[in-house]
C-alpha cells in the first residue's frame, strides 16, 4: 500500500478545510436556528470508495459507504451470528417438494419515497444471474427462477437443494428496478453488457437503508444523511430499538494512520474504521476521551503446504512440522498478544460451525518437547540424519543431513511470505519457523516477496513448496472450507491451494452443500474440520484482534460484533451523549 505523507503546514490546511466544509455541509442539509447543533458521526477511512456503482464496489471503502443505502432481505444478529429478517418480514419457508423458498417482505419504502415490491428482488436476482456479475454470480446461479404472486412475495426455485441459499443468496443487496432498469436495458444492448453495467455512474444510489448519500466531494469527504424513509426507525428488531439517531454521517479520507489517528486525538474525528496497529495503542490508552474496542475477526492465518509434490506429499512430515510451530509464541511475541489461538480453520467466532474437539500439534511442549516428538514422527517414517536431533543420550542436538525414507537427501524448500512492508507479522512469522525447522535439519528458507508475485505463484502456477497467507474476512457460512480442500477446486486460480484430495472429505463437504437441515449440516461441517486437521493441508495459526478507537464523549451506543463496532447494528443504535 503506497503511504501518502502530509507536512505540518499541508496537514494543518487540510484540517481547517475539513472544519469549514463540515460547517457549510451542515448549515445546507439542516435549515433552522438550530442547524449548528445538528449530530453528526465523524469517520475516518483510511481510502476513498471507488465507486458508488454496487456492481463494481470492491474495495472495503466503497463497500462500507454503501452497506448503508443498500440492504439485504436478512441480517446477521451480532450477538449470536443467527439469521434474521431485515427487508423480509418472516423466516423463509422451504417447500422439499418443489425445492422452492417462499420469503414474504416487510412493508418498507426506498430513500425515494418508492414502495418496496417483491419485484425489486426478483429484478435483482435476475440481474445478476443474466449478467453474471462478480462477487454476485455464485450467490445465484442455482437459482432456476424467480416468481412474485404478489408484491410482498417473492419464490425461489432451486435447480437443487443448496444449503448456502439462505446465508449466501438472502445476503445479497437488494436494488430498485426503477433506477435500474434503463441501465440494464442500454447494457444489455451493448458490446460489452457486463462492463456497461458496471461503468455506469450512480450519482447518487436509491436505498433502504437508514442513510442516504446527500453530498460527495472527491478527495475530501463523502456525507450520508438520516434516511426519513428508512424501514426500521422506531422498530424493534432483534432486541433493539432502532434509530438513527444521529443525522449523519461525515467521511473524511487519511492517506496515513498517523493522520487519522492524529484527528482521532484532536476530537475532529469520532471514529476510525480501521484496524488501529499496535504501536497506536499505549498512547490512545492515555488519551482522554477515547476509548478503545477489541473484538475477534472471521479471519484464518495459516501455513499452507503443496501436497501436490515431495516431500509434503507425506503427512508425517505436516504433523512434525505442525509441532515445531509454537503459535502461542507467535501470539505473544510477534503479534503482541492481539490474536486469537486457531486450532481449525475455522475462526474461534464463528462459534455454531466450529469443531473444538480436535488435534492440538505441540500445545504446552516446551522447546526441546517440541524437537523430541517431531523427531520421533519422522524416524518412525523412515527420516534418516547425518547427525540425528536427538542423540543416543537423548540429548537435543542441531540436527544435520536429513534424509527422506527413500534414502535420498531433503532438497532446500522455501517459505514464501508477503514482504514485511506489506504484512510485517506474516514475514516474521516467516522467518522465526524457518529457525524451527532448522533445528532439526530441514533445509528450509523463508522468501519474502510481492503481493501480487506470491498469489500468482501459488494459484495459478502451483510452483511453490510452503506459504504463510491469509484470508482475512471469511463468510460466517463456511461452505468456502469445502471450496478450500474440495479435489474439484484443485485447479489454476482454484479455491484448493494446497492441492489436497481426499475422497472422503469430498463426499461428505458434497453431502454438506445439500444439507437443508441445519444440524445435520454442522455435524458434516465438523467432520470435515477433523479430516483437515488430522491431514494438515493447512496448519492455521491465528485470527488477529481487531481493535477500534471512538469518541467516547460525544456518541454512546456502540454494538461489538465479530468483525468489530463498524457494522449496521451500530449506525442504527448510536446516540448523541
Amino acid at each position: 500500500m503506497r503511504l501518502i505523507c502530509f507536512g505540518k503546514k499541508t496537514f494543518l490546511k487540510a484540517i481547517c478545510f475539513f472544519v469549514f466544509t463540515l460547517i457549510c455541509i451542515i448549515s445546507s442539509g439542516f435549515s433552522g436556528s438550530r442547524a449548528n447543533a445538528a449530530h453528526i458521526l465523524k469517520i475516518g477511512l483510511m481510502d476513498e470508495p471507488k465507486t458508488l456503482n454496487i456492481w463494481l464496489a470492491r474495495d472495503k471503502w466503497s463497500g462500507r459507504v454503501l452497506s448503508l443505502m443498500y440492504q439485504r432481505l436478512y441480517e446477521r444478529d451480532p450477538d449470536t451470528l443467527e439469521l434474521i429478517p431485515w427487508l423480509a418480514e418472516k423466516d423463509p419457508v422451504y417447500d422439499e417438494s418443489t425445492v422452492s423458498y417462499t420469503v414474504k417482505l416487510r412493508q418498507a419504502k426506498w430513500s425515494d419515497g418508492s414502495e418496496f415490491t417483491s419485484e425489486d428482488v426478483a429484478f435483482t436476482g435476475r440481474l445478476i444471474k443474466e449478467f453474471k456479475v462478480p462477487t454476485f454470480q455464485a450467490r445465484w446461479k442455482f437459482v432456476k427462477r424467480i416468481e412474485t404472486p404478489d408484491k410482498r412475495t417473492v419464490i425461489f426455485y432451486l435447480e437443487k437443494p443448496m444449503a448456502v441459499f439462505t446465508s449466501r443468496t438472502l445476503t445479497s443487496p437488494i436494488v430498485q428496478k426503477k433506477e435500474w432498469a434503463q441501465v440494464v436495458e442500454k447494457a444489455r444492448n451493448s458490446e460489452k453488457p457486463l462492463t456497461t453495467l458496471q461503468n455506469h455512474n450512480i450519482e447518487k444510489p436509491v436505498g433502504t437503508g437508514p442513510f442516504v448519500l446527500k453530498e460527495w466531494h472527491r478527495g475530501a469527504f463523502l456525507f450520508v444523511q438520516k434516511n426519513k424513509h428508512f424501514f426500521g426507525t422506531g422498530q424493534k428488531i432483534c432486541g433493539r430499538m432502532l434509530g438513527p439517531n444521529i443525522d449523519g454521517i461525515i467521511f473524511k479520507f487519511f492517506g496515513t494512520s498517523d493522520a487519522a489517528v492524529l484527528a482521532l486525538k484532536k476530537g475532529t474525528m469520532d471514529m476510525f474504521w480501521s484496524g488501529i496497529q499496535p504501536g497506536y495503542l499505549e498512547d490512545l490508552e492515555k488519551e482522554p476521551g477515547i476509548r478503545l474496542f477489541s473484538n475477534e475477526r472471521s479471519a484464518l492465518y495459516y501455513w499452507g503446504f503443496n501436497l501436490r509434490k515431495p516431500p509434503f506429499s507425506d503427512v508425517n512430515l505436516r504433523w512434525a512440522i505442525a509441532i515445531l510451530i509454537d503459535k502461542d509464541f507467535i501470539i505473544t511475541r510477534i503479534v503482541q498478544g492481539h490474536a486469537t489461538q486457531m486450532d481449525s480453520v475455522i475462526p474461534p467466532g464463528n462459534k455454531f460451525w466450529l469443531c473444538t474437539d480436535l488435534p492440538r500439534y505441540g500445545e504446552g511442549l516446551i522447546r526441546e518437547e517440541r524437537i523430541k516428538k517431531a523427531c520421533e514422527i519422522l524416524k518412525k517414517a523412515g527420516y534418516t540424519w547425518e547427525v540425528p536431533p536427538v542423540n543416543e543420550a537423548g540429548e537435543v542436538v542441531k540436527g544435520k543431513g536429513i534424509r527422506l525414507p527413500n534414502g535420498e537427501p531433503m532438497k532446500k524448500f522455501t517459505i514464501l511470505t508477503p514482504p514485511a512492508d506489506y504484512d510485517p507479522l506474516r514475514a516474521m512469522s516467516g522467518m522465526i519457523i524457518q529457525e524451527w525447522l532448522k533445528e532439526i535439519g530441514i533445509p528450509v528458507s523463508a522468501k519474502p516477496m510481492a503481493f501480487g508475485s506470491l498469489i500468482q505463484q501459488v494459484t495459478s502456477q502451483h510452483d511453490f513448496d510452503a506459504f504463510i497467507m491469509a484470508y482475512g474476512r471469511l463468510d460466517i457460512d463456511p461452505d468456502w472450507v469445502r471450496d478450500f480442500f474440495h479435489s474439484g477446486q484443485d485447479k489454476k486460480r482454484g479455491g484448493n491451494k494446497s492441492g489436497y484430495r481426499n475422497p472422503d472429505f469430498d463426499r461428505i463437504a458434497d453431502e454438506s452443500a445439500a444439507a437443508m437441515d441445519k444440524v445435520k449440516r454442522q455435524n458434516l461441517i465438523r467432520e470435515m474440520q477433523r479430516i483437515i486437521l488430522r491431514d494438515v493441508p493447512y496448519i492455521p495459526l491465528y485470527t488477529p484482534d481487531l481493535i477500534e478507537a471512538v469518541r467516547e464523549d460525544k456518541f454512546t451506543g456502540w454494538v461489538d460484533a465479530l468483525e468489530g463496532i463498524g457494522n449496521l447494528w451500530s449506525f442504527c443504535e448510536l446516540k448523541p451523549k
